[in-house]
């Protein structure tokens, strides 16, 4: 029996679930409550909503508590223990850096230190206060934003597996904007589901080539790159991954994946990876047992390509 496939944009990018079974009305039903969800998250979550949940919270948090909905807070909590086992490569309070450097609804630009200056310093999540006995929220100083784009589309993911489950689906393959991706059971008569990640280009008409075939069972595959918003300015690249405990956009790193049972913890993971790079691999590879990873390093044009459980073909 042919796949059920339903999809919808939200979160500025494309969900697509795919669904196998023997009862297509009700996989179709089951899809489309999952990207219900999906979308009810964009409307909670989403930094360029003025009604969401979290620009309510940006916009008052500085003044005094501001109390936020369970499900939030939830998250919140996860991705300040994600912030602290990354040694803050990992940072939703990174937004001040990101419309710094050009990248909020932009192309990119190279900012005077100045105002990389003034933009740290309303960076790091010891500056959120989280108060666990009445979930309320409080920013330590005003400027601080919390911005979830690098873990947003992982729970969304993650959130709308449950619904697929909770409906008892048992193979799905669920994906937001192809960067993160869900498998539920394998397909039919197959081991596992099997995801493609391409080789990043140095050079942009170059044809898309192969790097590595992810197989995926009850995992979730997450895929950070520098080359889907960046700039040059004096012969150097700055991509829009912006190392928070730097203020500077992340170097010389031009991919990072991870394998997870978790979609939210590959979304926040895969970008702290990037972030650290090969020198910090070892590091965060060791945060979860069974973790699988790659990263992929350009100098001088050329790539280096360093893999932990993900079988990747040569590069060159």
């Amino acid at each position: 029996m042919p796949p059920v496939t339903v999809a919808c944009h939200a979160m500025a990018t494309r969900f697509e679930i795919v669904l196998h079974g023997d009862n297509p009305i009700a996989l179709r039903a089951a899809g489309e409550g999952a990207l219900a969800q999906v979308e009810q998250l964009e409307a909670q979550l989403s930094l360029f909503r003025a009604s969401s949940e979290i620009s309510h919270l940006n916009a008052r948090a500085a003044r005094g508590p501001v109390r936020v909905t369970p499900g939030l807070f939830a998250l919140l909590l996860q991705a300040q223990k994600l912030c602290e086992e990354s040694g803050g490569a990992f940072d939703i309070t990174v937004a001040p850096l990101v419309r710094c450097w050009g990248f909020m609804g932009g192309d990119g630009r190279l900012p005077p230190p100045h105002e990389v200056a003034e933009a740290r310093a309303k960076v790091g999540m010891g500056l959120v206060h989280l108060n666990r006995a009445d979930f309320t929220v409080r920013f330590a100083r005003e400027g601080v934003m919390l911005d979830l784009g690098a873990i947003g589309k992982g729970y969304a993911v993650e959130r709308a597996a449950e619904v697929l489950r909770e409906a008892g689906v048992t193979s799905a393959l669920i994906h937001g904007g192809t960067s993160t991706v869900q498998a539920l059971g394998p397909p039919p008569g197959e081991a596992s589901w099997k995801i493609a990640i391409e080789t990043p280009s140095t050079a942009p008409a170059a044809s898309p080539t192969l790097l590595a075939t992810v197989p995926l069972k009850e995992e979730a595959l997450s895929v950070s790159g520098v080359q889907e918003s960046s700039f040059q300015e004096a012969g150097r690249t700055y991509g829009h991954i912006i190392d928070p405990r730097t203020g500077e956009p992340a170097i010389g790193t031009v991919l990072a994946a991870v394998v997870l049972p978790s979609a939210t913890e590959t979304d926040a993971l895969s970008t702290a990876l990037l972030t650290v790079g090969a020198a910090g691999h070892d590091a965060i590879a060791k945060l979860r047992p069974g973790m699988r990873t790659l990263v992929v390093s350009e100098s001088g044009g050329q790539l280096q390509v360093e893999a932990k459980g993900i079988e990747v073909r040569p590069v060159g």
